[in-house]
């Protein structure tokens, strides 16, 4: 490689550091030297990097770590920093300089050490050599707790360094390691405009023109509190160069010195050279102020404080390093920490010496070193007088001796870190020795060539012999062990020891000679000859003389040493004696304060999902009132007539129960009828003349109260207001009673007696459950014991019990009927012997036996005598008639009038008896004679007067009527099953194991595309979740935040990556066109489209556990950052925080509602917690619209997912990699369906069918193609048209038309069958238009894939099957090839009223059904399921219905109807018997979910025998 030029290397210098100045490059190039860059980069033309800010310290001996690498020694390794301080460090105050040096000259050189390194910031990521204090320590643990720790962050380092034995860690330095004036404007161009006024070449000066302005933020200076006051803050701190240059008023007053003298050569230059620029005045000013302080800090200071003279001057040596080492920054600040005085004298130019004002104090002869740390507003320094009076005090004043010894302003009140606001400056300097890596004492001067002690007592004859033994005994009597930083202190008397002197003397040396601007280098054009003469004659007492304004008298010569006979000596030497003491240690808490606001903060957090369910319920509370409103005008007004004659009360039912309003009711027919606030009828009394009632009224209590006693019933009791109201009304019974015979008893006793004597309701049921007890023990020939218990002492109550007799009223209520159905009627007229209108123990009891034990014969002999009212032998059509009506009436009188007259014809036909009017009772029996096994089972369903009968009668009434094959038991007991007989095959029996693994296998058989699914995408979210918990707990770089959080960033990030992954995908299941298209594709074999919605809610809900998951981490987090130090968050969130040293942490309110994640986040609980509420299923339910409104709060919530994640606080923003593709694909699928959306269909019929059933008939837009079970959605053009409702398709494929079967259960729903019922006028019929989005594809369109199919359809959600159905019919009508070859509907519903509509589609399925694919079966589950009496005769007469006109007596069609609920398990176990080669049959169900789960269990159970297996598919409303 050719040697370079120096004449290319100036050109190459010139090229990089020309252009860098504002005023620009032109102005720049008329100057006619190379202007010195500020960041010290190209210093030195072949080490670029030399000196430069961010530079690593340059070692002079070789790094001493514990592991070689980059681990400090500490404890054990090394005695206790603070315990060091104290033997070594430790003495008294007030001993002067041997060499009578100056504060002056202490200060000048903490200057010149901020000009030429600062290795004081904290380094990222965070480690820690914190300081254990000992145990009872009088400064930092007076209560002698024993845990005290001060915090020590180790500074920051080259990155590149600290990998290897071979490249151990090295600090850098921060600002430029030359003395280029860096203290005076700052080590980048940036920082140095900051400071300029950009006029006349000056630095910028606030209000005062001999002061700077105060630092502005973005200066970022350091800003430590005053540990005195705790004070913070900018104001108050001017804007230097140096970033610590506030930390001491002396050091302060340093900084104000040369920013004066730059203006005042500033303003100089302008005055000689009017013509020059900004940029040409200040770079010529700041040339010479460099020039100036190289000259006193080299020439001046360094002689007075080494006592040594550099030798001469040779040139500028480019070979030379003058990196800055760690070594020089140890050995001059400890050096110069031994000579800071505990005050600082001030005095004016006429020598006095001034007092000092303090605060709580009073005066005091000097300023207070450790109250004076980083003070704001001193008020002894506001005027540029006062600073100058400080700088004389300075150069008045010696120093403390050049010893071991440092004061207590710094070795126990130095600025301390984070939340205390002192440490022990001897202590921190032992601990940054040890970061640093410094070797111990002895290597040191073996590596300088220096002779090392060989023993303690060799150190230094200066030092006490027990400081010595006391430092020893730290170190175990092993020298070698001994720092450099303590060895050095201990050697040093006077001046600077020999490693002291040899390694500062070193230093500077390198930084005269290695500097290519040097103001003595004669070739870098910078000073001619006489100029430099010139400066080499300037000293800082000039420079103090010049700004100052002063005589030179004032001052000696040379202001670093004080000599006798020089101006104004010092009182005396300065002792902590008169001076006000230092402020304690305080220690803050950051979170002090902030309790009570963060637990309100995730209180509110967690009161988002109850707010939110407040606002849902109230939303659907008036959703409610609407519907009910609507529904009332949907309906005729029904309005009662009022009660004429009613008088009102209050009755008392009975002790501890409160009392009830009623209104009292006096029949003219001998009726009382008691009712409620509403005018329900709660009793009606019947006042018979040979009955003795009795009337008694309280004699007391403002004689208010009556008790009605009337035999045979419970007793009345009613408080009335007044006495005046109670005689009215005994007034208005005597009159009714007047003409009886017994008349009224009527007595007067006292209120109390009266409660007493009252028989009320509850002893009446007590009464009424013997008496059915004692019934039913007699009946069926049980024991007593197996009756129940009685209670002890009842044998009164089993006599009245016994000799009771029940009113019609109480025997209605046994049947579980009403008192006025003929049935009641019938049959207590039959069973009431004696006529009397009441039943006795005896006539309940033989009518009983007849219908438990009787033969059919008997059965049907009572059914002909109930119903032969004119006792005439005979049954009459009329009678027959009656009859027949009296079991209708039970099914809500489901047949009308003509349609039970032709029943009663058919019968009469069928049994050959059509030309009788009158049948006898053998005509009677006769015409049952093909039902004997049915009344053979047939009872008297009685519910029983209590607890407990329920139970005996229960045994006895399990029998239902059914179609189904039955058990072999079933068979030998009851009917033969009428279907499903043939084909019986040998069941194999399994274990209870075995069954669970079929089941099991069933199971995964049926939803393997499920599980797959699931399991992959959970798999992702947890691989997702792991590895980013791995990359933070073990993997990441090191930022601090996994050791400043560990739990809170593991829980956070790994949610945070699950979260973005499951709130991407989750579109996925949202675009309804998409899935409707794969479905019919190759996938639908692997994914389960059908259960998107499914799988819609299930992410749904892990998402939001997750996100819950993820705010606790953040809370967690944000307690955390809000009591962790700023020097710690500016490592963890370097983009955010900034470590000016002010160390106070942001509060916890700023994490969650000042920064865009936290705000973000918490609008994103709020966005989640209405989102899920309002999507509830009771919600969803009640308030639709309130439901499709806020969900569309999607898009704010992608929105703030976007937002949150991409302020990239800790990682890059990683949403928009999960998020991109389902969006893209969502926003196609939701472009096709508002493609579609716009179109209006118009309405082509609309008719209003019972139970609230709107049909609608509109449009069929063009190519559109859908499949039997396929739904749309629907928005009405005159009820919104942004509201969109799902409803299943009842039209088939092949029709022309769509149609739709909308009930009315809601707001919209209701609304919408208002606005298409038909006009009161004439005129044409104009219906809303429609807007119509769909197809959408579902499981129940895939019926025709199964060979046997079973559709099970519960109130409205028979819809989807209306459709198969028909669709069936027509392409087996057209000869299309199906796969399925049968199908059994099963219609569920509490009538067939319900749904007429669908019974006229079954009609026109059963007349197009010529093969017979479909078998229909409809359940009536509004009938008494139990075998009684009245469900007999109702199963008879369906039957014969069905036997002689092939259709069902209830619905008109050859279906078979069924009275009660399916038994979904005995049919699909007779569907494997029918249809033995078929392997799989598919169950497909819509209705209410307590039926779909009955049928899913059905298929479980099923699913256990190792047969036909049945695949469900399901759908709920």
């Amino acid at each position: 490689m050719l040697p370079a030029r120096p004449e290319a290397l100036m050109l190459l210098g010139a090229l990089l550091t020309g252009p860098l100045t504002p005023a620009g490059s032109q102005e720049a190039l008329s100057l006619p030297w190379e202007v010195q860059r500020y960041d010290g980069w190209f210093n030195n033309l072949r080490h670029h990097e030399r000196g430069a800010a961010g530079s690593r310290l340059q070692r002079l001996v070789p790094a001493n770590y514990a592991d070689g690498v980059y681990q400090a020694l500490e404890e054990p390794l090394l005695p206790n920093p603070r315990r060091l301080s104290n033997a070594a460090a430790r003495g008294r105050a007030g001993l002067p300089s041997l060499r009578n040096r100056t504060v002056l000259g202490v200060f000048f050189g903490y200057h010149v050490l901020s000009d030429v390194v600062s290795v004081e910031t904290p380094g990222c990521p965070a480690e820690f050599l914190n300081i254990h204090i000992p145990p009872g320590d009088p400064v930092f643990d007076p209560d002698q707790r024993g845990d005290v720790v001060l915090p020590f962050q180790r500074s920051r380092w080259d990155p590149e360094t600290g990998q290897s034995p071979s490249n151990p860690r090295d600090l850098t330095n921060q600002v430029t390691g030359w003395l280029d004036g860096s203290a005076i404007y700052g080590s980048s161009h940036s920082w140095s405009d900051a400071l300029r006024s950009f006029s006349g070449g000056q630095l910028a000066s606030g209000s005062d023109p001999d002061f700077p302005r105060d630092s502005p933020a973005s200066l970022l200076m350091w800003t430590a509190p005053d540990p005195a006051t705790g004070q913070g803050g900018t104001q108050g701190l001017y804007a230097f160069g140096a970033q610590r240059g506030n930390r001491e008023p002396f050091l302060q007053a340093l900084g104000l010195l040369w920013f004066r003298y730059h203006n005042l050569w500033a303003q100089k230059l302008a005055r000689e050279h009017p013509h020059w620029g900004d940029e040409e005045l200040f770079q010529h000013a700041r040339k010479r102020v460099i020039a100036t302080y190289q000259n006193i800090a080299l020439y001046e200071w360094l002689p007075s404080f080494l006592q040594k003279t550099p030798p001469k001057y040779a040139g500028y040596h480019p070979f030379t390093d003058p990196s800055i080492s760690p070594e020089f920054v140890v050995a001059s600040e400890q050096f110069f920490s031994t000579m800071v005085p505990p005050g600082v004298y001030m005095r004016n130019s006429s020598c006095h010496f001034q007092k000092i004002l303090n605060k709580g104090f009073g005066s005091s002869p000097a300023i207070r070193v450790c109250n004076s740390y980083w003070i704001r507003e001193n008020p002894n320094l506001k005027s540029a007088q006062e600073v100058n009076q400080l700088l004389l005090g300075m150069a008045s004043q010696i120093s403390e001796l050049e010893d071991r010894i440092v004061v207590e302003d710094l070795r126990d009140y130095w600025p301390g870190p984070d939340k205390f606001s002192r440490t022990d400056y001897v202590a921190s300097s032992i601990q940054r020795g040890r970061d640093m890596g410094l070797p111990s004492y002895s290597q040191a001067l073996l590596a300088l060539g220096l002779e090392p002690p060989k023993n303690w007592s060799d150190l230094s004859s200066y030092v006490d012999p027990q400081v010595l033994q006391a430092t020893a005994a730290l170190y175990d009597q092993d020298l070698s062990r001994l720092e450099l930083l303590l060895g050095g202190l201990l050697e040093s008397h006077g001046d600077p020891g020999p490693l002291f002197s040899n390694i500062v003397l070193n230093q500077f040396v390198r930084l005269r000679d290695g500097d290519r601007y040097w103001f003595e280098n004669v070739r870098n054009g910078l000073f001619s000859e006489e100029e430099i003469s010139e400066i080499r004659n300037t000293t800082l007492r000039d420079v103090l003389v010049a700004v100052t304004n002063m005589n030179h008298s004032v001052l000696q010569p040379n202001v670093f040493i004080w000599q006798d006979g020089a101006p104004c000596p010092q009182p005396q030497q300065l002792t902590t004696e008169g001076l006000p003491n230092c402020v304690p240690l305080t220690v803050t808490d950051y979170f002090e304060g902030s309790g009570a606001g963060y637990g309100l903060v995730i209180v509110a957090l967690c009161c988002f999902p109850l707010v939110s369910l407040v606002v849902a319920g109230v939303v659907a509370y008036f959703r409610n009132q609407e519907r009910k409103k609507l529904q009332k005008r949907g309906k005729e007004s029904m309005k009662k007539e009022a009660v004429k004659d009613g008088v009102t009360a209050m009755e008392w039912p009975g002790p501890k129960e409160r009392s009830y309003p009623i209104t009292i009711q006096l029949l003219p027919d001998k009726y009382l009828q008691v009712l409620d606030r509403n005018l329900t009828v709660l009793r009606t009394i019947q006042l018979q003349p040979l009955q003795q009632v009795s009337l008694i009224l309280s004699s007391n209590c403002r004689r208010r109260t009556l008790l009605l006693k009337i035999p045979k019933e419970y007793d009345l009791v009613l408080l009335f207001n007044t006495e005046e109201e109670r005689g009215t009304f005994v007034k208005q019974l005597q009159d009714l009673c007047i003409s009886w015979t017994p008349g009224l008893h009527v007595t007067e006793m006292s209120e109390s007696e009266l409660f007493r004597k009252a028989v009320t309701k509850q002893q009446r049921e007590c009464i009424l459950e013997i008496f059915f007890r004692h019934l039913f023990v007699q009946v069926l020939d049980i024991n007593q014991a197996d009756a129940g218990t009685l209670p002890i002492g009842s044998s009164q109550m089993v006599r009245e019990a016994l000799t009771c007799e029940l009113s019609r009223a109480e025997f209605a209520e046994s049947l579980g009927l009403k008192p006025q159905d003929m049935f009641v009627e019938s049959m207590f007229s039959l069973a009431d012997k004696d006529g009397n209108g009441y039943l006795s123990f005896r006539e309940f009891l033989d009518i009983l036996v007849v219908f438990m034990k009787g033969s059919p014969e008997d059965k049907s002999r009572l059914m002909f005598t109930m119903y032969d009212l004119d006792a005439n032998g005979l049954l009459s059509k009329e009678e027959f008639f009656t009859m027949m009506r009296s079991f209708i009436e039970i099914s809500n009188n489901c047949l009308s009038k003509a349609q039970l007259t032709e029943v009663v014809e058919s019968m009469f036909r069928e049994s050959g008896f059509q030309d009788k009017e009158e049948l006898t009772w053998e005509d009677f029996h006769f015409m049952l004679r093909d039902h004997d096994s049915e009344l053979r089972f047939t009872q008297l369903c009685v519910k029983g007067g209590g607890r407990g009968v329920g139970d005996i009668f229960k045994p006895n009434t399990s029998w239902r009527v059914s179609f189904i094959t039955r058990t072999p038991e079933d068979r030998a007991a009851g009917p033969p099953a009428r279907l499903y007989t043939e084909a019986l095959q040998e069941k194999m029996q399994r274990g209870l194991l075995a069954q669970k693994l079929q089941q099991f296998k069933r199971f995964v058989e049926n939803y393997r595309r499920h599980i797959v699914c699931a399991t992959i995408f959970s798999a992702i979210c947890v691989g997702l979740f792991a590895e980013r918990s791995y990359y933070y707990a073990f993997a990441s770089p090191p930022t601090d935040i996994e050791e400043t959080t560990y739990v809170g960033i593991i829980l956070s990030r790994g949610t945070a990556a699950s979260v973005s992954f499951m709130f991407s995908y989750m579109l996925l299941t949202m675009c309804r066109n998409l899935i409707t298209f794969l479905r019919e594709t190759f996938l639908n074999r692997y994914i389960p489209f059908d259960a998107a919605v499914d799988f819609h809610r299930w992410i749904a809900m892990g998402a939001v556990l997750l996100a819950i998951l993820h705010s606790a981490g953040h809370v967690v987090n944000f307690y955390i950052f809000s009591v962790s130090p700023l020097s710690l968050m500016a490592c963890v969130f370097p983009n955010v925080f900034v470590n000016d040293g002010s160390k106070l942490p942001q509060k916890f309110y700023w994490w969650f509602f000042e920064t865009i994640p936290g705000m973000t986040g918490v609008l994103l609980l709020l966005v989640l917690a209405i989102m899920y509420v309002f999507a509830s299923h009771y919600f969803r339910r009640h308030s639709f619209r309130g439901f499709w409104l806020t969900h569309h709060l999607y898009v704010v919530l992608y929105a703030l997912l976007i937002i949150h994640g991409s302020f990239a606080l800790i990682q890059l923003p990683s949403f928009h990699i999960y998020f991109l593709v389902p969006l893209i694909i969502y926003a196609v699928d939701k472009l096709v369906s508002l493609s579609r959306k716009k179109v209006e269909i118009n309405v082509v019929k609309a008719e209003l069918l019972p139970s609230g059933v709107t049909h609608l008939q509109f449009q069929r837009p063009q190519d559109f193609e859908y499949k039997s079970g396929q739904w749309v959605r629907i928005a009405c053009l005159a009820l919104g048209t942004n509201e969109y409702h799902p409803f299943t398709l009842t039209s088939a494929p092949h029709e022309d038309t769509l149609s739709l079967h909308i009930r009315a259960v809601g707001p919209w729903t209701t609304r919408l069958r208002e606005i298409y019922s038909p006009p009161t006028g004439k005129g044409s019929i104009r219906f809303p238009k429609l807007y119509l989005d769909g197809p959408f594809g579902e499981g129940h369109q895939e019926w025709h894939k199964f060979e046997v199919s079973v559709l099970v359809g519960g109130g409205i959600g028979v819809t989807p099957f209306a459709s198969i159905l028909k669709d069936l019919v027509f392409k087996s009508t057209v000869g299309s090839q199906v796969v399925c070859k049968k199908i059994y509907f099963i219609w569920v519903t509490r009538t067939q009223r319900q749904f007429e509509w669908l019974a006229d589609i079954i009609r026109e399925v059963e007349e197009n059904d010529c093969q017979n694919l479909v078998s229909v079966h409809i359940y009536i589950t509004q009938l008494a399921e139990k075998f009684d009496l009245r469900t007999t005769m109702l199963y008879i007469c369906e039957r014969h219905f069905q036997k002689v006109l092939n259709r069902s007596l209830f619905t008109g069609l050859r279906s078979v109807t069924h009275f009660g609920r399916p038994p979904f398990v005995l049919f699909f176990n007779s569907l494997q018997e029918v249809h033995p080669q078929v392997h799989k049959i598919g169950v497909f169900s819509c209705g209410p979910p307590g039926m779909t789960k009955n049928v899913e269990k059905a298929c479980q159970l099923i699913n256990r025998q190792d047969r036909a297996h049945f695949m469900h598919h399901y759908e709920n409303f």
